[in-house]
């Protein structure tokens, strides 16, 4: 036998070996997927640091989230460090005002978490829910996920201790699989809560609130990536489970109607929440994305007048453009981005004096322990994360979303790569990167002089520069 013969035959023997080995390990769903060729990509991003000294793509220039912030995500999920030197290759657009005296560790206390929902008085719930973590998962639906990313997000959920939104999609088994805290979130459709018709269903309300994982639910006016404009999953992923969970036809485009038909009005929004609240016995929240910031004082002067429709919570989530499948124009063009609508909406809630009846919940790509502290310094009581989580499961930001065909398993509806995501694998990421945003928006808070993040003031951060989707901080004040 020839050395040619031998090397090639060596070279197929580890070739086959490497295939075996891809396919068995469970800790990259890009390599279960692609076996051997994966390994492609892992190369490229581990050299990728060195090699682009020498050619013009910077870190920051990948559209909607760069490679700095990727990889701070990915980083923070996996466990490793994300310590620095030689300087920050980020060009902020808002600061920090560090103290001269910073917190001590004896000084420093664990956030103390913060209520949502009355216990008495008009607009009380029977149950009001005390939410423990100042960062938790946004609404993302199964069908929109796979049932491996939902698994893995409900059990990270439950180890890192946050809650997790269900989406406009209804309640899965998955989402209880973990034993998380739940938000049921009902879009326009209504889709888990509705009857035939389509219409608001009350015994299913009742059965919903009958799982002790489901603590409070949430009206959704619109999204960040489609506001004016309901839900759509492409027919090739509404399964047939996936249309029982919703009470729709298996194999067809599930589109929402563009609002509730039975909320029109700022009236009728409280009217439905007292309503749901009733059934329910939980805290009721609604998500929408500002437009037209009158809006803000109308809808707080009317629960102020009539308290029973006032929601527990409010989700202001930015135009910026989300998870969810839309047309471009709505996801470029259409709402106010998280950081103008932030400030409009917590000014307002400050004006009405509802600072402890309703909490905020910021969301719109706050994936990263800078923007979370920045949305608390604006009056955010929390914040939530759809795509931060997203990439913690091993997105890889492929743009494959909406066609079933996701490499990574997360959004697909091809049961090859869904195979390739191991939930008990992907929930210990989950949970790392939860816990990490947490710890540093900490530090943060630390270095402004405070001892945990409920002290955060807009005085605490500053505008450097403004550009193109840049943030607005306050100058001063509280």
């Amino acid at each position: 036998m020839t050395f040619l013969a031998i090397l090639m035959a060596a070279i197929m023997a580890g070739l086959i070996a490497l295939y075996f080995h891809d396919i068995r390990q469970t800790q990259h769903t890009i390599l279960r997927n692609y076996p051997i060729l994966g390994h492609v990509r892992y190369f490229a991003e581990t050299w990728g640091e060195y090699m682009r000294q020498y050619h013009y793509l910077p870190d920051w220039a990948e559209r909607p989230f760069n490679r700095l912030e990727r990889s701070w995500v990915y980083r923070s999920a996996k466990g490793v460090s994300n310590l620095m030197s030689f300087g920050s290759e980020n060009v902020p657009a808002f600061v920090f005002r560090n103290a001269p005296f910073p917190v001590l560790d004896e000084e420093k206390r664990a956030f103390p978490g913060k209520q949502i929902g009355l216990a008495e008085g008009p607009g009380a719930c029977r149950e009001p829910y005390f939410a423990r973590s100042f960062f938790n998962i946004s609404g993302m639906s199964y069908g929109a996920l796979s049932h491996a990313a939902v698994s893995a997000l409900s059990r990270g959920a439950k180890e890192a201790g946050i809650w997790m939104a269900t989406g406009e999609g209804g309640l899965a088994p998955y989402h209880l699989e973990g034993g998380c805290d739940v938000i049921m979130q009902m879009g326009t459709a209504k889709y888990g809560a509705r009857d035939a018709a389509g219409k608001l269903s009350e015994d299913r309300l009742r059965d919903l609130a009958s799982h002790p994982e489901v603590r409070m639910f949430e009206v959704k006016l619109a999204q960040g990536a489609k506001p004016g404009k309901g839900g759509i999953l492409p027919g090739v992923k509404v399964t047939a489970e996936i249309a029982a969970i919703r009470g729709i036809p298996a194999g067809q485009d599930s589109i929402s109607p563009n609002r509730h038909h039975d909320i029109g009005s700022i009236r009728e929004l409280g009217q439905f929440v007292d309503r749901v609240r009733g059934v329910t016995g939980r805290p009721v929240g609604v998500k929408f994305v500002v437009g037209d910031p009158e809006f803000l004082d109308e809808w707080f002067a009317d629960c102020l007048s009539y308290p029973e429709g006032c929601p527990d919570y409010i989700q202001v989530d930015g135009g910026e453009g989300g998870t969810g499948a839309a047309p471009a124009p709505l996801i470029d063009y259409v709402g106010l981005p998280i950081t103008e609508a932030l400030p409009l909406v917590a000014a307002a809630r400050d004006r009405a004096g509802l600072n402890e009846r309703i909490r905020i919940t910021a969301s719109g790509k706050l994936i990263t322990p800078d923007k979370v502290a920045w949305a608390l310094c604006m009056g955010a009581d929390f914040v939530a994360s759809a795509r931060g989580f997203m990439f913690s499961l091993g997105c890889i930001q492929a743009m494959k979303c909406g066609s079933g065909f996701c490499p990574t398993g997360v959004t697909s509806s091809d049961p090859r790569l869904i195979r390739g995501l191991d939930p008990m694998d992907k929930a210990v990421r989950v949970a790392r990167y939860a816990r990490r945003v947490r710890e540093e928006v900490e530090i943060i808070a630390h270095a402004c002089g405070l001892p945990d993040p409920t002290g955060f003031r807009p005085r605490h951060v500053t505008a450097i520069e403004r550009g193109v989707g840049g943030f607005r901080a306050a100058a001063g004040g509280d």
